[in-house]
């Protein structure tokens, strides 16, 4: 089963032909990450349900600072930001005026954002898979070796000259999350202060 709702996730993202051609997705993720201190980009996000229903539509922007630094800011259609600064996460809904904190090895673990902005070497978290090139782009697998993990498994797609454009994520309730980037500025330089939050005074603080 779990083969098989990977197969149907790589359906859902790009259009599956009989024959793949050699790939080297594997090798554009270990050079991104070993060549990209920090990162600038803006997203499109699509959440599906498991009849690959979409159910929610948003974009925004993100950053991060390599080790364990980043920036999530959800502009539509609710605003909404998530801030790591290698020591705690934050979680601010900005509608609900409320603010969740975690311990960030808690809240970052096997999540996508440990591929993108982890210390540690990518197979300590991840079995990593290579699934061939479609539409000029090269794609690999990133299965969680945590049984604690939120995603069953992460698939990304690179573009010829290795720049991230796809992340498609399983959760382990079935739903499918898809991020296309655009406009990906690698290593420009960004403020300290940008990975740092304060909770809004009056906001309802969660600390677990």
């Amino acid at each position: 089963m779990l083969r098989s709702s990977r197969f149907v996730l790589f359906l859902l993202v790009i259009s599956l032909i009989p024959h793949w051609a050699e790939a080297a997705a594997i090798a554009s993720l270990k050079t991104f990450i070993q060549e990209t201190r920090t990162v600038r980009a803006n997203f499109s996000q699509t959440l599906y349900d498991k009849s690959a229903r979409t159910i929610q539509e948003s974009k925004g922007t993100m950053q991060f600072e390599r080790p364990e630094k980043f920036r999530w800011t959800y502009e539509k259609p609710h605003e909404q930001l998530i801030v790591g600064d290698g020591s705690k996460v934050w979680f601010y809904d900005r509608d609900l005026n409320q603010v969740t904190e975690r311990p960030f090895n808690i809240a970052i673990g096997s999540s996508p954002a440990a591929l993108l902005a982890g210390s540690s070497a990518i197979e300590d978290n991840f079995e990593l898979i290579e699934l061939g090139v479609q539409n000029d782009m090269e794609w690999l697998e990133a299965v969680p070796k945590s049984k604690e993990s939120a995603f069953e498994f992460i698939q990304m797609g690179f573009s010829p000259d290795g720049t991230l454009r796809i992340m498609a994520l399983r959760d382990s309730f079935g739903q499918t999350t898809v991020l296309s980037f655009s406009d990906l500025d690698k290593n420009p330089a960004l403020p300290a202060d940008l990975f740092k939050f304060t909770p809004p005074d009056k906001a309802d603080v969660i600390r677990e």
